[in-house]
């Protein structure tokens, strides 16, 4: 799922080798290394015969002690345009939300009109921030029922 090129059309480089994926996991399984920083990552499944076909993540800081979720989400492109992205994207950012975050984030290209609207299904508006090309979505810590498609 991977290691498609299309997954890379927005955010540049390349899909990485079985070997780079091994060290990225490692990595991220091993955490930040700081107190003051959590790194959470998770496998998206399809309900109807459990396949990975994506995964979302969200790394959650503590600059003044309330805590603050920046999220991402990938979803294979043979299962994109079905509603997981969503799914997933709302699920995490109330989980973060329920957990204590006084807010989340999320940074996506202008052009990518699909994670665009993910964001804002899961609650998050566009602000006037630019991170690194990308927007970034804000949501301030409200508790909220989960959005439903």
């Amino acid at each position: 799922m991977l290691a498609d090129p299309a997954l890379h059309q927005f955010t540049g480089g390349r899909p990485a080798s079985l070997e780079e994926l091994r060290g990225r996991y490692t990595s991220w399984a091993g955490g930040s290394g700081s107190v003051d920083e959590l790194w959470l990552n998770w496998i998206v499944r399809r309900r109807i015969d459990n396949a990975a076909i994506g995964a979302v993540q969200a790394t959650v800081v503590h600059p003044h002690g309330e805590p603050i979720g920046e999220v991402a989400w990938t979803v294979g492109t043979a299962f994109q345009r079905q509603g997981f992205a969503t799914e997933a994207a709302v699920a995490l950012v109330q989980w973060l939300l329920d957990n204590s975050a006084g807010s989340v984030t999320a940074h996506v290209h202008p052009d990518h009109t699909a994670s665009a609207r993910v964001a804002a299904a899961a609650g998050l508006r566009p602000t006037d921030r630019i991170v690194d090309g990308e927007v970034e979505w804000r949501l301030d810590g409200v508790l909220r029922s989960p959005v439903t498609e």
